[in-house]
């Protein structure tokens, strides 16, 4: 089928209106057979339940390690059976043992860096919460993992992500000019850009739902109008795709520069939480770290699953439950110590969460506290302590805890020493 508008290329408005319009009435096309088709709707809900299983599964380790029989084939099985648009939609995700991709079912660590991309783009409700967790998942460069997601992803925000194939690329490289690559992050970042903007030119045609303007693609794509490849758009695809690679690179080094701060913050958190349990304590991790990863296991694997009561119930609570690692006592149930890990940031939020532990709930003011940081900020820490912003905390005795030290002793302590002798005559007061 030939397009009506082929004769005025260079009116782009006329030409792309005329088409869509050709589109919409086109009894075999997307729009009619599947677009407008009643059950399309029903899968949203669907869908993003099994994929709430699946991110369930992942964090549980039930997952198993092959696509076939998995709670994501599921999904994407009722992806697939979405007419003829997203037919072949599960290949991306079949376990191909041979080339180990795509490699989440044998790597551990890929699987939960996947989950947490589902996680996150259930939870998000922007564009830019869904950008950053793609680029998140870019960042990983997990073998095999690619644009296909954005199938998922559609399905959870239609009006943020349009769908991706081979057709849809194909047919907005021959609307607009462009020259999208399959399985490139980057490509599709662009690609989606420039959709979004041909969708608000022409929104009166299509949708708010990026399913209408990506089903028109796909029929362009797939050859229905015989659509020639138009010959002006590559500039600016070229300067969208700049503009994509310079926010990926910025956000690559970004979240490079974060995984070594949370790995090391991580790290310290599970050699005191080790350490405090040799002691014979017993430990509590913040609430908001409990399910980072430390030796391929939940740092708070072993520890207490609430406070004390007399915590729990003090106005504070919810500060004091953020501090990184508390020590608690078997018998009375009370801290004997905390530590805020203050790996590059300020000192003032871990101050403030150690002030209202000690003036908030009284019963525990006797704890020892300590800031732990690395061995060249200790001046830093010391001139911020300094301020008289903290004037209030002076009776606390805070103490300053190398990693050095920590590292060098933390074996010993745990093995010869008893209470918190051992801890503070490796520590030094922030007071002197």
């Amino acid at each position: 089928m030939d397009s009506a508008l082929q004769t005025n290329p260079d009116n782009d408005t006329t030409r792309h209106g005329g088409l869509i319009e050709q589109w919409r009435a086109d009894a075999g096309g997307t729009y009619q057979s599947w677009f407008l088709w009643e059950e399309r709707l029903k899968n949203f809900r669907s869908i993003r339940r099994g994929l709430q299983i699946v991110v369930q599964e992942i964090r549980e380790n039930t997952f198993g390690n092959t696509y076939r029989g998995s709670s994501l084939e599921t999904v994407v099985h009722s992806i697939a059976e979405q007419r003829q648009i997203f037919k072949g939609a599960d290949h991306a995700f079949l376990w191909k043992p041979k080339l180990r991709i795509p490699d989440i079912y044998e790597n551990r660590e890929n699987q939960l860096a996947f989950g947490r991309f589902l996680d996150t783009c259930l939870c998000c409700e922007d564009e830019a919460g869904l950008i950053q967790a793609i680029r998140a998942l870019d960042a990983k460069t997990i073998k095999g993992l690619g644009p296909a997601c954005a199938n998922l992803l559609y399905f959870l925000h239609p009006t943020i992500a349009p769908p991706s194939n081979t057709a849809i690329m194909k047919g907005y490289n021959l609307l607009v000019g462009a020259n999208v690559k399959l399985g490139r992050w980057t490509d599709y970042l662009a690609m989606r850009q420039g959709i979004s903007s041909l969708n608000s030119r022409y929104r009166t045609l299509l949708s708010n739902d990026f399913g209408a303007i990506a089903g028109l693609l796909f029929d362009i794509g797939s050859g229905r109008y015989g659509l020639q490849k138009a010959e002006h758009g590559a500039a600016a695809w070229q300067e969208d795709l700049t503009k994509v690679r310079a926010e990926n690179a910025a956000v690559v080094k970004a979240l490079a520069i974060a995984r070594e701060n949370d790995h090391t913050h991580t790290e310290i958190q599970g050699w005191l939480r080790d350490l405090g349990k040799a002691l014979g304590y017993d430990v509590w991790i913040a609430g908001n770290d409990r399910n980072r990863l430390y030796l391929d296991a939940r740092l708070c694997e072993g520890c207490l699953a609430q406070l004390p009561d007399a915590i729990r119930n003090s106005s504070t609570a919810d500060t004091v439950s953020l501090i990184d690692i508390l020590w608690v006592s078997k018998e009375s149930k009370k801290i004997v110590a905390a530590f805020e890990v203050e790996h590059s940031t300020s000192i003032y939020s871990g101050i403030v969460r150690m002030l209202d532990l000690a003036l908030g709930v009284p019963e525990h003011g006797e704890s020892a506290f300590f800031l732990v940081a690395p061995d060249a900020r200790e001046q830093d820490v010391r001139a911020q302590f300094a301020r008289p912003a903290f004037s209030r905390v002076s009776g606390l005795d805070v103490r300053y805890l190398g990693y050095g030290q920590l590292k060098e002793h933390k074996e010993a302590i745990a093995r010869f020493g008893s209470g918190l002798k051992g801890v503070v005559a490796i520590s030094a007061s922030l007071s002197s």
